[in-house]
This record gives structure tokens, sequence and C-alpha cells, in this order.
């Protein structure tokens, strides 16, 4: 029992039975109709009631044929009566265009005369051409007394009737439907013209102007329903000036397009849509062929030429035409050439997701995912990369290209008619959806009746039984065709590159080696000969691990494509393959895990430091499999680990190494995650996020390697005669380390009872030492460098010191700049008492009860000036300098550090080693204000963020924007800037730190 059935019940009589069993939602309705005396006789019409039965929508198609009768004179009823009782043709035109547009319904009712078009097709040509329409238009202009725009506009329904009756039968396919639309618009643009010449004679005598179709006009693959993308190019006629001529010539463009886009008597017929001319809606809306080349030589931008791709003269003046289109040609094969082509390439693609409205997402046909605006992106894409060369690919139409990508092996020929199969169905069911009231449109509908009305239409198109449930069946069809599409990136641009390296079945067709270098060099690889070899290495043989890295690797091009360097992802993930290729779980996790995958792949190509890590031992990758693998673990849980590692080690330099190899692998954690974006959308969040993850993983570490060193000691010596605690400094000690940070430090030391200070310090200079040479050491294992620089008397004085020797010094020879680094002194490893006794012997230094004296603030502000000075590196920009430059880290730093040593000792919420802690609490406590701690902020967080991308991206430290180009890229790429668009962030760096400086040199230096 279908669905029909089911809802009818037994509310229904028998007859209203037969036609719900027939297909109608509304038999009470279905029986009044059929019982008017137009249809009189009609309804006891078997035949006819089986016609309707077959049509989309039964219930619309009888409600049309009754006011087709009705609006007939009678003698016209009487001949269509006749006609479809004995003519089976056209019943089923008639009633197939009738059960899906009550557009076209509407038209037959105002006239009812024109049903005779679908009886002689009036073209008398099952497959018209542009010759056709332009005799059938201009027949109908002249002939008719009445306005010759309302009857253009007549006699394109007319015309547009017959196609969608030939449509709706079968007698033609989507391919064919969609050029005679295309057809007829270029007929409509003729005689629009025509209209427009008679109407301006003097305008016509002044210039030869031709109408250059673009878009589906333009490719022969119009909708029912669209905008027409022309362009217009003119000459001016012997004698006359270029000025007049064109003046002329956009009169007659300009009344073209009212004439086919007004709205009143008949109503629109489409706009004319002129905005893809050079310069847009900003130029002038009619050029000379000199001014159009000289625009697209100079000035023209990737996607125009990607538009011209489709350029084709349709109306106007052939030769002029033909010349237009002759001279552009060249210069769009060149397209893919050009030095920002993929950048421009991808930001078009991210444009086109990003103006979908979030309502719209799922139901976009055209432009979602899975839509048809990426199947036609895509083959566009491949004929600009291969069309320089291979001059068969060089058509407008997307069908077509899509055959001759095929035929040339630049699509495998399954790809190519599945793909060639989806996009069929996408079009077709937008067309229906257009036709139902010839409104532009792309969105699937929601209501019932609509989608019971498409499916039954598609039925012959849908592979499910659509006579069950045809709305179900229709949303699997349709969910099928996009998954489909989703993966056309892969399919049209990434597996010819493997077929090009690998060992293909017999008859398979593969990429030629020059054209799969020109595919990796479109895609942005700027080494495509090492990318090959990459492929080679990877994908050929019969092994399986080949073959799975076959299914792997066209995922992963593209989001190694997508990267701002897709060379080094690839080599990367080469070396991490070469290393664990053998090892049953790597590949099965890459395979099974598709997050994994493209995790992986992200980490890859984003830059130096997070693979350097995962190349030092590439079983990390694991990682990446778990769904909390990325989740930062929290100082606790590392130092067990760290401590367990230590406690299992023999010697002192094997538990060390323990602990790095720990670390590395916690590094590498934390650089995934945040180069994946895991530590949330926040920029400033995030920042702390890392920086505490990285305290965290550099406390735990100097923790184990302190024990390390102890144990180690006391196995050649006997028990430790003295306690060691390290105090963090600086960003360590403020929780805001980054990727390329030393570990600054403190040590302190206390002897026990009964040992001797000398053999006490003795000792804890030994351990001290060890721990940083150990931490240090050249390895397999990223370094950790312990800087004690800003002990007393820095590097000249001891390395440990007691507390009693700290008390000493601090009491008598203690200066300003050291009462400031002490600011961010924070206990972090070893004896946890003696710590917290080093912070409280500290505490009245750092927050001085009297503020800061008159010459101690003169000498802070002298070393800042003389730091400003001095220690900017030689050709360094100081606009740009994260850490000296202006408004820069010190800046910031210096200025609130100042704060802290002023109002420290009454305000406790200035009593924290953190920048943006204490900034907030002198901003709550009226020191600072809102909007001057607001630009703080915002400069301090930029400044940090950039610092951690350079050593993300480099894998080095630097305090710069790198000078490399695709370093700068990539460090753009991390704070959030599109492709392209690096110039912007250094913009922005220089307009953000260029207002704190103003803050700093106010509240700073007075």
């Amino acid at each position: 029992m279908t669905v029909e059935e089911q809802r009818a019940g037994s509310r229904v009589s028998r007859p209203e039975i037969r036609l719900v069993r027939r297909g109608f939602t509304d038999p009470a309705r279905a029986l009044r109709l059929l019982a008017e005396p137009a249809l009189d006789g009609l309804a006891a019409d078997p035949l006819l009631l089986d016609a309707l039965a077959a049509t989309a929508d039964p219930d619309l198609a009888l409600l049309g044929l009754s006011r087709l009768l009705e609006a007939a004179d009678p003698g016209d009823r009487r001949t269509l009566r006749d006609t479809l009782t004995t003519s089976k043709p056209l019943r089923d035109r008639l009633l197939g265009v009738l059960g899906v547009s009550t557009a076209l319904a509407d038209h037959l009712a105002r006239h009812p005369h024109d049903w005779h078009v679908l009886v002689t097709f009036e073209l008398r040509d099952m497959h018209p051409g542009p010759e056709d329409f332009r005799r059938a238009l201009a027949g109908a202009v002249t002939a008719e007394e009445a306005d010759p725009a309302d009857a253009l506009r007549v006699a394109y329904r007319r015309c547009l009737l017959a196609i969608a009756a030939r449509d709706l039968t079968g007698t033609t396919d989507l391919a064919q439907t969609a050029a005679e639309l295309a057809d007829l618009a270029g007929a409509t643009l003729q005689t629009a013209l025509d209209l427009a010449a008679a109407q301006d004679p003097d305008a016509a005598a002044a210039c030869r102007l031709a109408v250059i179709g673009m878009g589906k006009c333009g490719g022969r693959e119009l909708n029912y329903v669209s905008d027409v993308d022309v362009v217009y190019v003119a000459e001016p006629r012997e004698g006359v000036d270029e000025q007049e001529a064109l003046q002329a010539a956009t009169r007659l463009a300009a009344a073209l397009t009212r004439l086919c886009a007004d709205t009143t008597g008949e109503g629109t017929i489409w706009p004319v849509d002129a905005n893809l001319r050079p310069e847009g809606r900003n130029g002038p809306l009619v050029r000379t062929l000199a001014s159009h080349l000289a625009y697209y030589q100079r000035w023209a931008k990737t996607w125009e030429f990607q538009a011209l791709l489709k350029a084709r003269p349709v109306a106007g003046d052939p030769e002029l035409g033909e010349a237009y289109t002759a001279a552009l040609a060249p210069l769009v094969w060149q397209a893919a050439a050009r030095e920002n082509f993929v950048t421009d390439v991808q930001q078009m693609r991210r444009r086109v997701i990003d103006s979908i409205p979030f309502t719209e997402l799922d139901r976009q046909l055209k432009l979602g995912p899975g839509g048809l605006r990426d199947v036609e992106f895509s083959v566009q894409l491949l004929q600009l990369v291969h069309g320089r060369t291979d001059e068969a690919l060089r058509s407008g139409n997307t069908l077509e290209a899509l055959a001759a990508l095929s035929r040339g092996g630049y699509v495998g020929r399954a790809d190519a008619a599945s793909l060639g199969t989806a996009y069929r169905f996408l079009r077709s069911l937008e067309h229906r959806i257009q036709l139902h009231r010839l409104r532009r449109t792309h969105l699937m509908p929601t209501a019932e009746e609509d989608l019971r009305r498409l499916a039954r239409s598609l039925a012959p198109l849908i592979n499910d039984d659509t006579r069950a449930d045809p709305v179900a069946a229709l949303q699997r069809e349709w969910k099928r065709h996009a998954v489909e599409v989703r993966r056309l990136h892969e399919k049209l641009f990434y597996r010819p590159l493997l077929d090009a390296v690998a060992e293909l079945p017999p008859g398979a067709a593969g990429l030629r080696p020059e054209a799969a270098r020109a595919r990796l060099e479109a895609l942005g690889y700027a080494d495509p000969a090492a990318a090959l070899r990459h492929l080679t290495a990877l994908a050929s043989g019969v092994s399986r691990k080949a073959a799975i890295q076959r299914t792997l690797l066209p995922v992963l091009l593209g989001w190694f494509a997508d990267s701002a360097d897709p060379d080094a992802g690839l080599l990367n993930f080469r070396q991490v393959s070469d290393a664990l290729g053998r090892t049953p779980w790597y590949l099965r996790l890459l395979r099974d895990e598709s997050a994994a995958a493209e995790q992986l792949a992200r980490v890859l190509s984003a830059g130096r430091l997070a693979p350097d890590l995962l190349l030092r031992a590439p079983e990390a990758v694991a990682v990446l499999g778990d769904p909390q693998g990325l989740a930062p673990r929290g100082r606790d849980a590392v130092e067990r680990e760290v401590l367990a590692a230590v406690g299992r080690a023999d010697s002192t330099a094997g538990p060390v190494a323990a602990v790095r190899a720990v670390r590395r692998r916690e590094l590498f954690r934390t650089a995934a995650a945040d180069v994946l974006g895991r530590f949330g959308e926040d920029p400033a969040q995030a920042l702390e996020t890392a920086g505490e993850a990285l305290t965290a993983l550099n406390a735990a570490t100097l923790q184990g390697a302190l024990r390390a060193c102890v144990a180690g000691w006391e196995s050649r010596n006997g028990a430790l005669p003295t306690r060691i605690a390290v105090i963090a400094m600086g960003r360590f000690g403020g929780h805001e380390l980054g990727y390329g940070s030393d570990a600054d430090v403190l040590f302190v030391h206390e002897p026990l009872l009964g040992s001797l200070e000398e053999d006490a310090a003795r000792a804890a200079q030994a351990v001290c030492l060890e721990l940083r040479a150990l931490l240090a050491a050249p390895s397999t294992e990223p370094p950790l460098e312990v800087d004690a620089d800003l002990r007393p008397e820095g590097r000249n004085g001891p390395l440990v010191r007691s507390l009693a020797s700290y008390a000493a010094y601090y009491r008598r020879w203690s200066h300003a700049w050291e009462s400031q680094a002490l600011l961010r002194a924070e206990p972090v490893a070893g004896d946890v008492e003696l710590g917290e006794r080093f912070r409280r012997l500290i505490d009245p230094l750092r927050y001085p009860g009297t503020g800061v004296p008159e010459r101690d603030l003169l000498e802070i502000r002298r070393i800042k000036a003389r730091i400003e000075a001095e220690r900017l590196p030689r050709g360094a920009d100081p606009t740009t300098h994260t850490k000296i430059g202006r408004g820069g880290l010190a800046d910031v730093e210096w200025t609130v550090q100042l704060l802290q040593l002023q109002h420290g000792h009454g305000l406790p919420g200035l009593r924290t080693t953190r920048t943006r802690a204490a900034l907030a609490a002198a901003a709550g406590a009226g020191l600072v204000g809102a909007e001057d701690a607001q630009v703080l902020d915002a400069a301090w967080v930029l400044a940090s963020r950039v610092r951690s991308a350079v050593m993300l991206v480099r894998g080095r430290p630097g305090d710069s924007f790198p000078a490399d180009a695709r370093e700068l890229a990539g460090v753009a790429r991390y704070l959030g800037y599109g492709a392209g668009h690096s110039g912007e962030l250094v913009d922005d760096y220089r307009r953000t730190t260029r207002r704190a400086r103003s803050v700093v040199e106010r509240l700073f230096y007075g």
C-alpha cells in the first residue's frame, strides 16, 4: 500500500479511492473538477485518467487542464478535447507540463491557443537551434498587433513551453534541454537588440555591438530560470568617433536589458547581468575590443579568466563577437601560470562556501558541499591547468569538458562517468524545482507536496523504487549523489596523479608525467618533480602498503595543497611513512580513522616544529587517533609519568634521557593541538592554554631531571647534604612560555642540619650543573636550555646560592631591575617548602610598601631605553620586532611591571606573575584606563602569538616576521588569515603595536 492510500484510509468513497490509487492527493477536488462542463465526457476516459496518474502531480495537472479548457474559446476547446483523446503524444506533453509547472499552466490560461505548440512544436524540429528560435521570436514580434515587448515575452514562454514538454517527456536529455534554453536566450537577446535598434536607429547606425554570453548561457547549459550573464563589446562604424559609438552602444545595451527585465505587461523574461565585465558594476557597460584586451592583459584577476572560459558570442555583430573570443582565448589558457593562481583559486572556493547562509547550507543544490558548483569548479580548474597544452579541453560546457578530460586521461573513466551522472541528476533536480513557478532558486523545498512532485517527475533518474514512498526515495538519491560529489576534488584532481606513478590495471587511462607535474604545480607545489618522486615512492608497487597509500593519498594531497607549504607536508608524510610504513597499526589508523588522517596532514604541512618532533619518534602519531589524544594533560599527569621513568632507570643519563623523551612527545601533543585549533577559537584563551601546557611540561621536566641528578649524585657520594628548589623566572614564571622559550630559573639550596656550608654548596652546584648539561646535551630529543643568568651578579655569580645568601644579597646589593625580575619568580620544582620560603623572602622586594623611589624609577626607564637602543638586532625593523620593537612584548611587560612595583603592596590583584592578569587588575583598580588596557592587552597577545607562530612554522625561534614568503604565509595561516593575506597580518600588527606604543609612552615614560 502506498503512502497516499494509507493517508486516505476509510475517509473516502470508492471513486475517490480509485483516484488515490492513481496518485491524486485530493480526490474530492479531483472529482469536482472532472464533473465541470469543460471536462465533461473526459472524466470517464481511462486513457486520460491514466495519463494524469503518470504525471508528477495529478492534482496539479488536472487543475491546469481544467483552467486551460475553460479559458479556450469553444472551437479551440473542442479541438483540444479531441486531440487529447486521440493523440497520446499531445496528452503526455501537455499533462506532463501541467503536472510540474504552475507557471506554465498560468501562461496557458492567459494564452490558451499556445497549446498548439505542443502539437506542431511550431519550430518544426525536434532539436531546434538558435536560428529556429530567432525565426519564431522575430515572427511573433512582427506579426502581433500588441506591444512588441509583450509579444516577445509571450513568444519566449511559448518556446519555453515546447522545450519543457520535450524535457518532461524524455524526448530530450539534460544536455540538449540546457543547450536549447541557452539558444533560446541567445535568440531572445538578438530579438531584443533588434527591437532596441529599431527604436534608436541612430545608435544602430553609429556602432557595431556584440553580445558575449558568459556563464551557463555561454556554455550552452542554461537553467530554466537564471540571470543571463553577458559582456558587451562595441566598435565604431566607419567615420564615427569612438566615444560617440560607445555612447550609442551603451544606449542599445541598456534598452536590451530593459526589454528582457521589465516587469510590466507580460512580466520579466529574465534579468540580464553584465557584472562579469571588466571592473564589474564600477566599469563602463560597453567597451571596445582594445579596451577589453588592455584590461585583461594588465588588471584582470584569476576568477575573471575562469569566467572567460565560457565566453561565446550569442547576439549582435557575429564578426566582432568572434574577434573578441579569439583575442581573449590565449589569455584564458595562460591563467594557470599566473603567480597567484593557486591562492586565488583557494580564495574563490572559500568565498563560495562562506557566502551560503547557515540555514540554507543543507538545502543548497548549487553552492553547498556536494553541489553543482563543486563539479563545475573542479572541471574548470582542470581545464585551466591542462588546457594550456591540450586544445581538446577548451569547451565552455561542463559535461563536454568532463568527457574530454576523461578521454585525455586527466580524469579516470569511472570517475568521470560517476561525476557526470551526479551532475545530470542535480541539474535535473534544479530544473524541476525552477519549473514549478519559474522562479530562480537552487534550494531544495521542504514541503511534502513539493518533494513528492519532484520525486515523481524524476522517477526515471532515481535508482530506488519511488512508488511506495517517493519522498524518501528522492532524499536517498539526492544524498547519494551529494556524497559522491563531495569527493569530487579527490576524484577529479588527485587520483590521476597516483595513476601517473602507480602500476595501472589493464585498460586504465593514466595521467601523463608532464600533465601530472602541471597539476601539482597548479595545486601549489613549488617542486612538482620532487613531489612526483615522493608519490612514486609511496604509491608504486603491488604491496598492501602501496595499495593503502593509493587510497589515502588523494585525500591527503588535497589537505596538503590547502596549506601554505604543500611540498613540506608531502615530504614529511613520506618520511613518517618510511619510518612507520611496516608498523601494522599506522596505515590502519589512517585508513580507518579519517579524523586522524586529516589531523596528520594538517600537522605535517603547518610548519617545521611539529613534524620535526614527530620524525624524532614517529610512533607519537598514535595520539592523533585517540579522541582525547590532543587534550592538555596537566602537570600532575606528566610529572607522574616523568618520575616513573626516572625511577625505572639505573644511571643518571638514562633517566634524564627518558624525561626528555616524555617532554618531546608532550611538546608534539601541544604543538599539534595548537596548529589544529584545539585550544579554542578565542586567540587570547588559546595562547593562555598553550602557555600553561608548556609551563607545566617544563616544570615537570625540571622536577624529573632534578630527581635524577640528585639520585645520581647520591649513588656516587652518599646522601645529598642540602635541599634544592628551582624558581621559575621570566615567561616561565609567568606561565607564558612560547615554543622557543628557554627556561629562565634561579637555583636555591639550604644545607641540612649538621652539613657544612661549603660541602652543601659544592653538592648543589654539581647537581645543578649536571641538570643543565644533561637537558641541553646533543641528542635526538629537543634540548631544554636552562638559563640562570637572572641570578644575583648574573653570569659572574655562583649558579646556586643558599637561601641565607640570597637574603644577604637582596638586603645589601639588590638593584631595581632585580626587584623587577623577581615579579615573575615562582617555585616550580625541587623542595616545596624551600621554594615557598624563597617566595616569602622576595615578596617585600617586588612589592615594596613605599613604592618605587624616584631614583629607581629613573633607573628602570634608563635601562629600558638602553635596551631599545642597543639590543635591537642590526637591520631589524623596530615596528615588527615582537620582543623589543615599538609596542611589543617588552613595552607592555615593563609598563605592567612598573605598576606592580608601585602598587603591588596595597593591591593583592597585582601580586601575580602573569602579565595579562596583572594588567586586568591594574585596569580594575583604575591605574590604567579600560581602553588603554585593552590596547596593551591586544598588542601583547598578538606579539606573543606571532612569536609562537614563527617557532611552529620555522622550527627555530625568532622575534621578527619571516622574510621567506612561504614561511610568512604559514605564520599568517596560524593566526587565522586566509591564503594571500600575509600583508594584512603585518599591517594589522603594525597598527596594533603603534597604538600600544602611544599608551606606553604615556604610562611608562610619563
